[in-house]
């Protein structure tokens, strides 16, 4: 939850033309259907096994950027795999989904635990960005796809239970994306997730340090962690309700957070147009920055329980 703290970030519009996706505004082009970001060049210059996109869940815009990226590379002939902040424990469902005809992937991804996700993570965004790639790997393109959030069964679990604080969480997450990556002969291992996960540097909270899911993947191969900005807008997220403090030692309950879209502040020094700039942030707890231009807000994909 502690990323509902942390900042967010750039504008791309996915468009279906004719049944190709079209990204508008990005960089040098790698095909008549979508475009890698200005800033990208940068990026493959240090060749990166992963790219870590840190973002402030619930835009529209921080999945469709990914879903841009994966695009492009894809259209050029790579292979990429796409992992995306949620459950391991439904990734399997997800392969299934992923394993069907287009004109079924739809409904079978709702049933792979979205239900009740009102947090911002499982939002319409991240849904469309993943039906879309889907359609473009029934093109024939090499896309794949990885629910890495969390430990995904009990040994895992008690392997990481005595790191500290999230640690063990975040361990999880690095192991189950770095499995999946070496499960295949990837080009490029796209990750997104909220950019406390993210971060380069141990992160302190609730009185404790722990290394945030990219420092243990980073030592799997070479990464570029990147943070979120904007131009302001809006997002939908959770905070904590009035008057509830948390208390160390105590989990903290759903009951005790509010959902809803929120008013988010523009981040200064925006560049001209939409894409990356490679320079450290935040004390050198990212790589660079992605910029999402104005944002939307976007809702759970499957709201309620």
């Amino acid at each position: 939850m502690v990323e509902f703290i942390m900042r967010l970030h750039l504008l791309v519009s996915l468009m279906i033309v004719s049944g190709l996706v079209v990204f508008a505004k990005g960089g040098h082009a790698t095909s008549s259907s979508c475009e890698l970001p200005s800033g990208w060049v940068e990026v493959e210059q240090r060749k990166p096994r992963y790219v870590v996109f840190g973002e402030w869940h619930g835009t529209a815009q921080s999945p469709a950027f990914v879903g841009q990226v994966a695009c492009a590379l894809a259209a050029s002939g790579k292979s990429v795999l796409v992992g995306v902040e949620l459950g391991s424990t439904f990734d399997a469902q997800m392969q299934d989904a992923w394993a069907k005809p287009h004109d079924q992937f739809a409904d079978a991804l709702r049933k792979a635990g979205w239900a009740g996700r009102n947090d911002g993570v499982a939002s319409e965004g991240l849904f469309t960005m993943l039906v879309k790639l889907h359609a473009l790997k029934e093109k024939g393109k090499h896309i794949a796809i990885v629910a890495f959030s969390g430990p995904r069964n009990a040994e895992q679990a008690s392997k990481f239970a005595e790191l500290p604080g999230q640690g063990p969480y975040d361990a999880a997450q690095a192991e189950n994306i770095a499995t999946a990556s070496r499960a295949h002969a990837y080009d490029l291992t796209l990750v997104l997730v909220g950019n406390v996960h993210a971060r380069l540097q141990p992160v302190a909270f609730r009185g404790s340090s722990f290394q945030p899911m990219a420092m243990h993947l980073a030592a799997t191969g070479p990464l570029i962690s990147l943070d979120m900005r904007t131009s302001g807008g809006t997002a939908w997220n959770c905070q904590l309700r009035e008057g509830i403090k948390p208390e160390p030692g105590k989990p903290i309950r759903s009951a005790d957070f509010v959902c809803e879209n929120r008013v988010v502040s523009a981040d200064p020094g925006q560049p001209p147009g939409q894409g990356i700039v490679l320079q450290h942030v935040a004390d050198g707890a990212y790589d660079g920055t992605f910029w999402l231009g104005h944002v939307d807000g976007s809702p759970p994909a499957v709201p309620g329980g």
